[in-house]
C-alpha cells in the first residue's frame, strides 16, 4: 500500500509540475512587464492570435506545432517547453527527495523550485526579479522553518535558518549599498531580497555553499564575456540566475555538500 501511495504521489507531482510549468511561462513573461496574469488570455506575441486550449498542452503542443504559432508560423521560444520540463522534473525530484519528511516538505520543495525557476528566467530575460516570486520563496522558507519546529522538516535548526537570513541580508546589502558610494552598482536590491529569503530557506551552512557555487558559476561564465566586451562599453550581467540555480541545488543537496566539505577536515 505504501509503495502504491508513493507512485501516485510521483505521478501527481509530474502531471501538476507540467501544468504549473505552463503557468510559470505566463508569470515569467508578464510579471516583469507589469502585465496582468489573467488578462488578456494566452496569445501569440507575434500576431496576437489567442492560443486555443488544444494548442496549450504542456510539451505536447510545442512538439506537434514544431515550435511555431499555428496561425502565423512565428517561432515559439524554446524557453516554454524547457520551463515546463524543468518544473516537471523538479516537482518529481521534490516528491522523491522530501517524501520521507512528509507531504508538507514535498509541497515546500515543489513551490520553492517553481519560484526559483521564475527568478532564473525573469532575471535572465529582463534583468528584473519579480517581488512576487521572492515573496513566495520567503513563504516557503517560513513553512520549512515551522515544519522543522514540529519535526516534519529536513532537520535544519530554526536558529540556523534565522542566522542564514540575517547573514544573507547583511552581506548582500553591503554588496548593494557600498558600491553606490562610488556611484557604481555591483548588485541589484532584488538579489538582496532573493538571498535573504534563501538564507531562511536553507540555513546558514547551506547558504554558504549556495553563495560559493553561484559565485563560482557566475565567474566562469561572466568573466570571459566581460573581457570580450567592446572597449569602453559598460555591460550589466544578470547575477540572480546563478544564485537561483545554486539555491535550487542546495535546497536538495546543500546539507550533503556541507557534510562532505567538513568531512575533508575531519
Amino acid at each position: 500500500m505504501g509503495q502504491t501511495v508513493r507512485i501516485i504521489v510521483y505521478l501527481l507531482a509530474g502531471v501538476f509540475g507540467l501544468c504549473v510549468g505552463s503557468f510559470l511561462n505566463v508569470v515569467i513573461y508578464r510579471l516583469p512587464r507589469g502585465m496582468s496574469l489573467v488578462s488578456p488570455p494566452s496569445h501569440c506575441p507575434a500576431c496576437g492570435a489567442r492560443i486555443r486550449p488544444y494548442d496549450n498542452i504542456p510539451l505536447l503542443s510545442y512538439l506537434i506545432l514544431r515550435g511555431r504559432c499555428r496561425r502565423c508560423g512565428a517561432r515559439i521560444s524554446p524557453r516554454y517547453p524547457a520551463v515546463e520540463l524543468a518544473n516537471c522534473l523538479l516537482w518529481l525530484g521534490s516528491a522523491a527527495w522530501f517524501y520521507g519528511c512528509g507531504m508538507g516538505m514535498v509541497a515546500v520543495g515543489c513551490v520553492a523550485s517553481s519560484a526559483l525557476i521564475v527568478v532564473f528566467c525573469a532575471d535572465l530575460e529582463t534583468m528584473l526579479i519579480p517581488d512576487s516570486a521572492v515573496i513566495v520563496l520567503a513563504l516557503c522558507a517560513v513553512a520549512a522553518l515551522l515544519l522543522d519546529v514540529f519535526g516534519m522538516g529536513t532537520g535544519v535548526a530554526w536558529q540556523d535558518r534565522l542566522i542564514g537570513m540575517a547573514a544573507a541580508f547583511v552581506f548582500f546589502a553591503l554588496l548593494h549599498f557600498v558600491p553606490k558610494l562610488a556611484r557604481r552598482e555591483w548588485l541589484g536590491f532584488g538579489d538582496v531580497k532573493l538571498m535573504t529569503a534563501a538564507g531562511l530557506l536553507l540555513g546558514w551552512q547551506s547558504l554558504l555553499a549556495a553563495v560559493l557555487f553561484g559565485s563560482a558559476a557566475a565567474a566562469l561564465v561572466m568573466l570571459p564575456l566581460a573581457f570580450a566586451k567592446e572597449r569602453g562599453a559598460e555591460r550589466a550581467f544578470p547575477f540572480a540566475p546563478f544564485l537561483a540555480a545554486a539555491v535550487l541545488v542546495c535546497l536538495f543537496f546543500g546539507q550533503n555538500a556541507v557534510a562532505w566539505y567538513l568531512g575533508l577536515f575531519a
